[in-house]
């Protein structure tokens, strides 16, 4: 019986290919499971960030691990790949310092753990939750549901603020009551306000500032403690409650004047208006 080498080439190849295709699979599965297993066991204190790293981190080794099997089945020399790696490597290197920079900068932001992915944090304009953290920039996502990308260098060299870091936040409100008004009323009626509102905390303080004499009345600022879940519940109420306790009182909340002069004395121009 005689065999043609296109044959035995052929079986040779299809038993290669089918080992592969196994080692493939049963190490992706492998894999997963592993990282399965590993966040399973992470503490239950660590944070979604830290625990995302350490899962990515396990993924990227045994993927690694299964393209090197992978390799060694199809019986590759890795000299020459190492050669051309490290001549690419080059290349690339030189054309990606931008990236480079990126992932620098991503270490030193999971060191710093100034935010966590669940967070709110603020850079420059943008505003949104933190979505994820990844090598080479961070993804936020905004109030209205947009996905917004910034580079980890961007977010390293930029002032950021965590909205969401401690548990309370302090709610500031400017408002501004009319010149002729009673000051001390106005400080009670404030007072009162945030006393009688169920989502204001009675530690800390409210705080009462008197800012400015303004163009058109007197700058108050009212500032009001509240668990940070409950910010914008907050902002809405005490606003409205202010509104309907000065209306209540009689308290003007004035509206922009403009006075003509002559320029000769400190009289009031006179104006005619005709209909």
């Amino acid at each position: 019986m005689n065999i043609e080498w296109s044959d035995f080439f052929t079986a040779a190849t299809l038993e290669k290919i089918i080992r592969i295709a196994v080692i493939l699979a049963v190490g992706i599965a492998v894999i997963y499971f592993i990282a399965f297993l590993v966040k399973k066991i992470l503490p239950l204190k660590w944070s979604r960030q830290r625990k995302m790293i350490i899962d990515r981190a396990v993924q990227y080794t045994g993927f690694i691990i299964l393209v090197l099997i992978v390799i060694s089945e199809l019986e590759i020399s890795l000299a020459p790949i190492f050669g051309a790696a490290g001549v690419i490597g080059l290349v690339v290197g030189i054309a990606s310092q931008t990236s480079i920079g990126n992932i620098i900068s991503g270490f030193f932001l999971v060191s710093e753990k100034s935010f966590e992915i669940g967070d709110v944090i603020r850079i420059g304009d943008k505003t949104g939750t933190v979505y994820s953290i990844d090598l080479l920039s961070i993804k936020i996502r905004t109030f209205d549901n947009l996905l917004i990308r910034i580079p980890n260098q961007t977010v390293i060299s930029t002032e950021l603020i965590n909205v969401t870091r401690f548990p309370i936040r302090r709610m500031d409100v400017i408002v501004s009551v009319a010149y002729k008004e009673d000051l001390g009323k106005v400080k009670s009626i404030l007072e009162e306000v945030a006393r009688q509102n169920p989502l204001c905390l009675d530690e800390p303080e409210p705080i009462i500032i008197f800012q400015a004499f303004g163009a058109s009345g007197i700058d108050i600022q009212l500032g009001v403690w509240t668990i940070r879940e409950n910010y914008l519940q907050v902002k809405n109420s005490v606003f409205r409650e202010i509104k309907e306790a000065f209306n209540r009182e009689g308290i003007e909340i004035p509206f922009p004047h403009i006075s003509l002069y002559t320029g000769e004395e400190t009289k009031a121009f006179p104006m005619e208006v005709k209909k």
